[in-house]
Order: structure tokens, then C-alpha cells, then sequence
């Protein structure tokens, strides 16, 4: 089965024991979105929303920033584990289970709407973006990554991610659901959203453990990451 959803549940026990490799590239790649992101956005005291938050590396990270953080997933487990780990740490974030196509918050909520590791595993991308749209305040941002729909972008994620290193689990993408930046772009500008700067996220080490690294990188064939803003106050 492709773009099997049910992986985050079944491992959610382990999320933080960092035993496990695949969760511990997820929790590198988050530290290699947030040393792009923190130079573009200051998230001191501001409302987030970290959509998609699985276990929540993401949400912990910007919790430590100063933010106000509420984390939504599907995975009920991970919430548990993202809620009990957040305790643990004395971090104050809000964690919901539910979906980006029908988001359980009122309109103009969050300054920022985080978005990484989720768009290109969603049932109906148009519907996320109007509810990302919906949800942030008049000159709010979304910060999202997701995976390109090129031929290098199936082979390094499914054919040798998965299939051959299984770095990742068998089934996690379906490459049907990748996005290329110009589809994205049109989805967001439809919903009111002017579109940033778009940038390559990839490996750029090797840590202690002998796990990958991340950060920018100067293409955008297999991962880009970039920034949207509501129509409001551009900086864009």
C-alpha cells in the first residue's frame, strides 16, 4: 500500500526514544527546516499551527522560540505521544487529532500555519490550502516543504529511500500525490496566498549516529520548501 498513514500510529511509542533511524532523519530534517525558516520568520509570541505534527519535533522546536504552538494530526497515537512528551518537557503546546481538509479552528487564528512533510500525503491538496488560507490572520504565513513530481524525486525517496537503504518504510509515498512547485503555486494564489521564495531542502552531512543531515541545497527536483503569505501585508 502506498502512502500508508497508519506508520506514524504504529511507531508513535518510539518517537522520541531515537531508536528508531527513520524517525531519527524526520527529526534531522526538522532542524534542517527551521535553519531556513528562522531566518525569514520571527516566531516570538506568535499563534502557530504546526499541521500535520506527527510526533512533534516541529512544534517542540518553535514551542522553544517563543511561540504559542497547536499541533493537529490524524494519527491519534502520535498525539498522545506529542501531548505526553510535551509535558514532560514543561512545553506548553495544544495538540488536537484531525485533518488539514477540515481544520477545528475559527477564522484568522494563526499568525503562521507550519505545513512540512504533509502536502504531498493529503486527500484533497485544494481543500488544505483554502483551509491554511481560512485559518491565518490578514498578512499571516504558511512555511511548508513538500516532494517534487520528478523522475530523480521518485528515485531518491521511494525507489532508494524505501526499496533499496529503507531509510524510510516501504509504502510511505505514493508518487501519484507528489507536487511540482508551479501546480503549488497556482493551488495557493487561488486561495489568496502570495507565493515566497521556494528553495531545496536535501542531506548536507553526516551526524554522530551516521544519520543525514539536513538544510538548503541549491536545487529543488527532489524536496523544496518555501513561504506563503496572505494577501494582507506583503513582503513578498
Amino acid at each position: 500500500m502506498r502512502n500508508d498513514l497508519t506508520i506514524y500510529d504504529k511507531i508513535a511509542d518510539q518517537w522520541w526514544s531515537e531508536e528508531v533511524r527513520w524517525i531519527r532523519i524526520l527529526r534531522n530534517l526538522a532542524k534542517g527546516r527551521l535553519s531556513w525558516f528562522d531566518e525569514a520568520l520571527d516566531w516570538q509570541g506568535k499563534e502557530i499551527l504546526d499541521l500535520g505534527c506527527a510526533g512533534g519535533f516541529m512544534a517542540e522546536a518553535i514551542a522553544q522560540r517563543g511561540a504559542k504552538v497547536t499541533g493537529i494530526d490524524p494519527a491519534q497515537k502520535a498525539i498522545e505521544i506529542a501531548r505526553s512528551h510535551a509535558e514532560s518537557e514543561h512545553l506548553s503546546i495544544k495538540y488536537d487529532v484531525g485533518v488539514g481538509e477540515n481544520l477545528p479552528y475559527g477564522d484568522q487564528t494563526f499568525d503562521i500555519v507550519v505545513c512540512v512533510d504533509v502536502l504531498e500525503h493529503v486527500s484533497d491538496l485544494n481543500q488544505v490550502i483554502n483551509e491554511i488560507a481560512r485559518v491565518l490572520k490578514s498578512g499571516g504565513y504558511l512555511a511548508y516543504d513538500t516532494i517534487n513530481r520528478t523522475l530523480l524525486a521518485r528515485f531518491a525517496t521511494i525507489t532508494l529511500a524505501e526499496d533499496i537503504l529503507g531509510i524510510l518504510p516501504r509504502g510511505t509515498h505514493d508518487p501519484n500525490l507528489f507536487i511540482k512547485p508551479s501546480e503549488l503555486k497556482a493551488v495557493m494564489e487561488k486561495a489568496g496566498l502570495t507565493v515566497g521564495p521556494i528553495v531545496g531542502l536535501g542531506p548536507n552531512g553526516i551526524d554522530k549516529r551516521f544519520d543525514p543531515t539536513f538544510g538548503y541545497v541549491p536545487i529543488t527536483g527532489i524536496i523544496y520548501m518555501g513561504l506563503a503569505q496572505l494577501k494582507g501585508e506583503e513582503k513578498f
